[in-house]
């Protein structure tokens, strides 16, 4: 039998397959990205921003809910068990929003979106975690999450132009359908399960472990309690952006085909700068990545309102993508690197717990505002609780990794 080795070089082949597989799971989310909140008014009449942030509060509980049974699962179930779990849930998605006669059917499809994205996408994290080891793992998690955002960016580029090419439904949700039958295929047929990995690292490793994984994760431990905390605001700002951004630009009059070029720029610029950021993470200050990424968010959100000019607003999507790639990759390699590889799986659905709770909390409180104060209300208390958040990375979190 072939000796288990740890390492990007020596499992090449599976890391990519996985690249791939979580490009397709990213592509899930793309499939609603731009056109959403139009589906809502123009299908069901929703003209409430609360109303129609509702789909994303949906989505964030129930993928905040499968990420930290992913990780408490990872152990017992198998990593790909899960991984074709969150596919078969993702199968009759795009069939529900095609046929929906009523606005409920429409949250029950981002419910089992939200739970889709839990399980396909903290598997494939913890899976090339598990595969390349301590030198690579930053790369590791900018190449996933690349591959993740990018496609999210793309799809919802396509399904802009779809829209406004022949309508709101059903075509855009056809890339849907594709998109989640090539990922169960994938899955089923060439993934093999990441776990005799952990057991050989095990043998190796010296980190601590924590005395309680969740608590340490979300309030004690201060280098993962400040990643939590930053996490969740990513996300809280990233739910306002999904839910809020399409409706600004509506109101300044662009098509659907525009708002779905504005609206991929962030994701997109995300995606790819995570190529590099990720393998930054492993050189260089993870503290530092963390709070000028978030830093460099909150100035760029605060800028929205005060321009309907294309180009102003591309550039502030492409800073706030920016901003994004330098956090997302670090987050999780910060994680890996101050836990144990048997407790980091569910240290990091922890964190993936609480970070996308950010989307519930984004879309409730960034609706709220809006429909009381208006819009751009919302837009600014969200960019500057970003900023908040950068402040606590840089006066709490230690200078080196605490474990």
């Amino acid at each position: 039998m072939k000796e288990i080795q740890l390492g990007l070089k020596e499992n090449w082949k599976q890391f990519t397959l996985l690249v791939i597989v979580n490009a397709f799971v990213g592509g899930m989310v793309g499939m609603e990205r731009t056109i959403f909140p139009k589906f809502a008014e123009v299908s069901f009449n929703v003209a409430s921003k609360t109303a129609i942030l509702s789909f994303i509060a949906a989505f964030g509980l129930a993928k905040a809910l499968a990420n930290y049974y992913t990780g408490r699962l990872a152990n017992q179930l198998g990593r790909r068990n899960l991984l074709l779990m969150g596919w078969v849930m993702a199968l009759p998605i795009p069939f529900i929003l095609m046929y929906a006669n009523a606005w409920a059917w429409v949250i029950f499809a981002n419910v089992l979106l939200g739970l889709s994205q839990g399980l396909t996408w903290s598997s494939t994290v913890v899976m090339k975690i598990d595969l390349v080891g301590e030198k690579d793992r930053g790369f590791a998690m900018g190449v996933n999450e690349f591959a993740g955002y990018f496609a999210v960016g793309v799809v919802a580029f396509l399904t802009g132009f779809i829209a406004n090419e022949y309508g709101l439904t059903p075509y855009p949700f056809y890339l849907g359908i594709g998109i989640s039958i090539v990922g169960f295929l994938l899955t089923l047929f060439w993934v093999k399960d990441t776990n005799i990995f952990v057991k050989k690292e095990s043998k190796t490793d010296q980190t601590t472990a924590l005395d309680n994984v969740f608590l340490d994760t979300t309030f004690k431990n201060k280098t993962l309690s400040s990643v939590t905390q930053a996490g969740l605001i990513n996300n809280l700002n990233d739910g306002m952006i999904w839910g809020l951004l399409p409706i600004i630009l509506a109101s300044y009059h662009y098509d659907s085909g525009n708002i779905g070029l504005l609206t991929a720029i962030y994701p997109s610029v995300w995606g790819i700068g995570q190529l590099f950021t990720g393998k930054l993470s492993d050189h260089y200050s993870k503290k530092s990545m963390l709070f000028w990424g978030m830093f460099l968010q909150g100035i760029a959100i605060m800028g929205i309102p005060f321009s309907s000019n294309f180009y102003i607003l591309a550039g502030i999507s492409v800073i706030l993508g920016l901003g994004t790639a330098l956090v997302y990759p670090t987050f999780l390699s910060t994680i890996a690197q101050a836990t144990s590889p048997i407790q980091r799986a569910e240290s990091i659905g922890t964190f993936r717990l609480w970070r996308d709770l950010g989307y519930v909390f984004g879309a409730i409180i960034s609706g709220m505002v809006a429909d009381f104060f208006g819009v751009e209300y919302a837009v600014l208390l969200i960019g500057g609780l970003t900023i908040f958040s950068s402040l606590v990375i840089k006066f709490r979190m230690p200078n080196q990794i605490d474990k």
